[in-house]
């Protein structure tokens, strides 16, 4: 885990070339919080599946260890977190989607981390220039981290995000949703994946599935408080 600072941010749309979706543009301020340096991995979530009795998840043919975790949805994603915390005695959970956007941004206001040109070979998507382009996921950090210290912010994996989806930003945006008795709640995914454009890689883009939406290009990342 990664300590993030407390702080204040411009969540949304800044440079006006998104979604509808990433507007109002809007300043949140977040409490200082941990977060995984690298989403949730094949081997530590093997672990878990094998403590409880869980089907493990498909990895399509590509390698489990060190590879992120894929073909999980926010149901198993939240059993794993609750698991996690009853082994550590501490309280792991998915991020709040405004955790995520400042953990992605790392204190930049630019469409991704490191700039506003996506480059070359510094994340996994359809035209980033990578060895795993559009074809399989990458090792966990396989790509530089952010200032923070976080890994694939970028690319890699969609993330799973706590809160409940909405059109426009309303407040939901820094909270979690309860767990719904059923699916028709939409949450939100974060980040993209090796199957996307860049623009679908930006910090403020978003995404939204079901509670039990599965898929080869989703995973997850878990943070805490203490």
């Amino acid at each position: 885990m990664v300590w993030i600072p407390a702080g204040r941010f411009k969540m949304g749309d800044i440079q006006g070339q998104g979604d509808n979706d990433e507007q109002p543009v809007h300043w949140v301020s977040v409490e200082k919080f941990a977060m995984g340096r690298s989403e949730v991995t094949f081997a530590e979530y093997d672990r878990f599946a094998e403590a409880s009795g869980r089907e493990k998840p498909n990895d399509n043919g590509w390698g489990r260890g060190n590879r992120p975790v894929i073909n999980v949805s926010m149901a198993d994603a939240t059993a794993y977190a609750t698991w996690l915390s009853q082994q550590t005695q501490k309280q792991y959970q998915l991020p709040t989607e405004a955790q995520w956007e400042y953990a992605a941004r790392a204190g930049t206001e630019t469409l991704y981390w490191w700039g506003n040109e996506i480059g070359s070979n510094r994340a996994n998507c359809d035209g980033c220039g990578s060895q795993w382009d559009n074809n399989k996921t990458a090792p966990a950090g396989s790509f530089a981290p952010n200032p923070f210290g976080l890994y694939d912010t970028v690319g890699n994996v969609w993330e799973w995000a706590c809160s409940e989806y909405q059109e426009k930003y309303n407040g939901k945006e820094q909270a979690c949703a309860t767990i719904p008795n059923n699916n028709t709640t939409l949450r939100v995914e974060r980040g993209g994946s090796l199957y996307n454009y860049p623009k679908a890689l930006r910090a403020a883009n978003r995404y939204k599935k079901s509670f039990d939406y599965r898929n080869a290009s989703v995973g997850f990342r878990l943070c805490r408080t203490q």
